[in-house]
C-alpha cells in the first residue's frame, strides 16, 4: 500500500487512537499498521516506534497530530493511531 491508501484505510478500518491505546494494541498483537505524527513529543511515541520495529509492524509517519486526528475522525490532535484486526 502507499501512503494515501494507508490513510484511506485508517479512515474506514477499526482503529485505536492515542498513544496508550496504540501501544496496547501493539503489545496484544492486534495492530496491523501504526501511524505516528511527526510533530509528536519524542517521549510520547518513542516506545511505539520501537515496538513496531521489534515486531515488524508497518509504521507510517503523518505530518501533524492535527492531521492525524482529522483522519481518525476526531476533533482533537492525535500523536498516534493504529489499524487493528
Amino acid at each position: 500500500m502507499n501512503l494515501s491508501s494507508d490513510l484511506e484505510a485508517l479512515k474506514t478500518s477499526p482503529k485505536t487512537v492515542g498513544a496508550r491505546q496504540t501501544a496496547q494494541a501493539i503489545q496484544k498483537g492486534k495492530a496491523k499498521i501504526v501511524f505516528v505524527a511527526k510533530d509528536s513529543d519524542e517521549w510520547v511515541v518513542r516506545d511505539i516506534i520501537e515496538m513496531c520495529k521489534q515486531k515488524g509492524i508497518k509504521l507510517v509517519f503523518v505530518d501533524s497530530k492535527k492531521e492525524l486526528g482529522k483522519i481518525c475522525g476526531i476533533s482533537v490532535a492525535a500523536s498516534s493511531a493504529a489499524i487493528i484486526e
